[in-house]
């Protein structure tokens, strides 16, 4: 069965996007992800910001696609706002509703979590597996940070090189 992945890059001190979700700090950074990352996700469940948010790759050949056209496979997006249809992509109203289908269509493979606020309701939610931390050296001082939220310590354990499982 499919589990849900958070894997993002982030600046060290903990921000995944500049201010206003701006991601041109990571271009100069931009580079494969891990080797055996990719063959291994199935399907993404993206938040509404993320989705229409600020491209890495802009202004290249990747520009618009999942990990730069790395990767090609089934999206859902989670939103109130849904757009008209777009190829490849499901959009729920709820987390509950995107995660079920999500992993649906990942089959066996992994959900790839793109946004900080999906991330957090995923924790909240319980239903976050696991999180990789790919950290980029630059300092941002300010943006959206990786994880934005309040309550208990949430235990990690390792499972690799800057991968980690969830333990709730």
């Amino acid at each position: 069965m499919a589990k849900l992945l958070y894997a993002f890059s982030c600046s060290i001190d903990g921000f995944i996007a500049g201010p206003g979700g701006d991601m041109s700090w990571l271009t100069p950074f931009l580079g494969p992800p891990p080797a055996d990352l990719l063959p291994r996700i199935g399907a993404l469940l993206v938040g509404r910001r993320t989705f229409d948010g600020d491209d890495p790759h802009k202004g290249g050949p990747g520009e618009g696609k999942a990990f730069g056209g790395g990767w090609e496979g089934p999206q859902v997006v989670l939103t109130h706002r849904a757009p008209g249809p777009v190829p490849g992509v499901t959009f729920a109203a709820d987390l509950a509703t995107a995660v079920s289908m999500a992993k649906a269509a990942a089959g066996d493979k992994y959900v790839n979590v793109l946004g900080a606020e999906v991330a957090r309701q995923c924790l909240e939610a319980g239903v976050l597996d696991e999180i990789l931390a790919l950290p980029v050296p630059v300092l941002l001082g300010s943006g959206v940070r990786v994880f934005s939220r309040t309550g208990p310590p949430v235990r990690l354990s390792p499972v690799g090189p800057s991968w980690y499982r969830v333990e709730y």
